[in-house]
């Protein structure tokens, strides 16, 4: 009985020992990655970039442009009382960011 008692008291010790000396870190990394878009009037805009909004976005007005030194295009445009913003290259195609 004696040999029972003491292994389950060693048994029961080096448990509770296991779960003393467990560390658990946790971390979060977050990353922003933003190109450099300077602001540029609406004539420096290129002709295919004002069709490409004429085309795909009817009746819109271009508000703001941006550019950045890709020659990418972040624009701002409002149809209807609502802005929207999307990005295209210099030749007028619409980039996913």
């Amino acid at each position: 009985m004696k040999k029972l008692i003491l292994s389950a008291a060693i048994l029961l010790g080096g448990v509770s020992m296991n779960a003393a000396t467990q560390v658990v870190t946790n971390s979060i990394v977050s990353v922003n990655i933003q190109d450099e878009y300077t602001e540029v009037a609406a004539d420096a805009v290129p002709a295919a970039v004002k069709s490409t909004i004429e085309k795909s976005f009817v009746g819109s007005k271009l508000e703001k442009a941006w550019k950045n030194a890709k020659e990418e295009y972040k624009l701002e445009i409002s149809k209807e009382g609502k802005k929207y913003t999307f990005f295209t290259d210099a030749s007028g195609n619409i980039i996913k960011k």
